[in-house]
């Protein structure tokens, strides 16, 4: 069963139950109103007939009197009034019954002869219709001396209770209509965005994620189409990263392998006695194979810290010693291509606790990229100082600087702002990541033509 049927189902038992219960709640009270009513009526003018009687009949013989007060009685009121003695005999009535009549089989004629006021609804023992009876006792010098009944149809009044009856069943029965009506119209707008969502989802476990989720409202479901939106444009975004990724390592990894077959190849025909030749061709190898060794380096950080299994060894970390260290390695291809390489350290770093080799391989990828991206007569800087809690490193250059639609994706993993630049885009991936290991953060600003500055900071603890 689908939800909109489900709800929808719900919804109406949920409102019919709602209904059937007021519509009994209503019914109840108009009945119990109305009759009530003539109850309390027809009590009122029993126990105000019996007051008059006791007043100013009390010393008097009821059976001689009982005309007399019949008319009084009945002067009064429009029901049907009798005079009942003690046994219970009728001795008068309004509407021309003969007396002598025993009237005990009424129950509140028992009551009233008893000296308690009684009711009695029934039919009619002539006519069969419906009445209600209400009987009060008559005393004389504080005895029972009979009783005054009123009598009167209750066909109207029933009549009027049933009018009332099918006029809320039948706004009852319009009520669950409207709110049927309504809860199809709600079920629809909501199943709609739901079929929305699965039409795109399943689109999306095709491969497809050019689709994209039609907002309707702006609701809890309309923040699940932006999420799903979101998460199929993030997809599509990776798939292209994925895709130039790919396409970028098999290139480099092409280029490299290339070369050092070729190298083989030339080694192998030429005359071992050709020495510049041979030496060469061997350092060419060398430096080809280094290449792929930390593209490979790389890719394997990279499926380490994806599924959070590259682990970092804690100690103390002689701070000074190794950004030292570090320029000192690099110096050499920096002046290879011109470009100046300044260390410029505060006195007295402290030592810290850190992975030294994953430190230094975070380094070394941003002095990397540095020298990929600066131009000759460029210069790059090392600087680390302290600050409350922590050091701060950066490594600044005189580069070519990064475009500022390019600045939010280039932490992402396989993004390359330059497609034609060398390398597996992994580089600052991976770098972020190492400091997030070392409860540190990596920051990065950058103008376009003028440079660019990564900063990272490492705990003191």
């Amino acid at each position: 069963m689908g939800i909109q049927k489900r709800l929808v189902g719900s919804y109406f038992v949920v409102i019919c139950l709602t209904v059937l219960i007021l519509e009994i709640i209503l019914n109840v009270s108009v009945r119990y109103y109305y009759f009530h009513n003539i109850e309390e009526t027809l009590m009122n003018q029993a126990e105000l007939s019996a007051s008059f009687f006791q007043q100013y009949f009390g010393d008097q013989d009821l059976e001689e009197q009982s005309d007399r007060l019949l008319k009084g009685f009945a002067s009064h009121s429009d029901a049907q009034v009798q005079i009942i003695n003690v046994e219970g005999r009728l001795l008068q009535d309004s509407n021309g019954l003969q007396g002598d009549l025993i009237m005990t089989e009424y129950i509140d004629v028992q009551a009233a002869i008893k000296g308690q006021p009684g009711s009695w609804k029934g039919a009619d023992p002539n006519t069969e219709e419906a009445i209600y009876a209400v009987s009060y006792p008559l005393q004389a010098n504080g005895n029972i001396v009979g009783g005054v009944r009123f009598i009167t149809s209750l066909t109207e009044t029933i009549h009027t209770v049933k009018q009332i009856t099918v006029l809320l069943i039948g706004v009852g029965i319009i009520v669950i209509g409207i709110v049927t009506l309504l809860g199809l119209l709600l079920s629809w707008t909501i199943t709609r965005s739901i079929k929305d969502l699965k039409q795109a989802a399943d689109q999306m476990t095709e491969g497809d994620y050019s689709i994209r989720v039609h907002k309707r409202y702006q609701d809890e479901l309309g923040s699940l189409a932006d999420t799903l939106n979101m998460m199929a444009s993030r997809i599509s975004k990776s798939e292209q990263l994925k895709n130039d990724f790919i396409a970028s390592v098999s290139h480099e990894l092409r280029t490299p392998l290339t070369s050092i077959k070729g190298w083989a190849i030339t080694l192998k025909a030429s005359e071992v006695s050709n020495q510049p030749l041979f030496y060469d061709g061997l350092d060419i190898i060398e430096s080809e194979s280094d290449r792929l060794t930390h593209m490979v380096d790389e890719l394997l950080d990279f499926s380490k810290l994806d599924n959070g299994r590259i682990a970092v060894h804690f100690t103390s970390v002689d701070l000074t010693e190794l950004l030292q260290h570090i320029g000192r390695q690099l110096t050499p291809r920096a002046t290879r291509q011109g470009i100046s390489l300044d260390v410029k350290i505060e006195e007295h770093l402290p030592v810290i606790q850190a992975d030294e080799n994953r430190v230094k391989q975070v380094m070394i990828n941003l002095i990397d990229n540095s020298l990929k991206f600066t131009g000759s007569s460029g210069r790059i800087f090392i600087t680390a100082h302290t600050v409350p809690g922590k050091v701060v490193i950066s490594v600044e250059d005189t580069g070519s600087g990064i475009a500022e639609t390019d600045l939010e994706n280039v932490r992402q993993k396989f993004y390359k702002g330059d497609q034609q630049a060398s390398g597996s885009g992994l580089g600052l991936s991976i770098s972020e990541q190492i400091i997030k290991l070392h409860h540190g953060e990596l920051r990065i600003s950058s103008t376009l033509g003028k440079g660019t500055i990564v900063q990272f900071d490492l705990p003191i603890e």
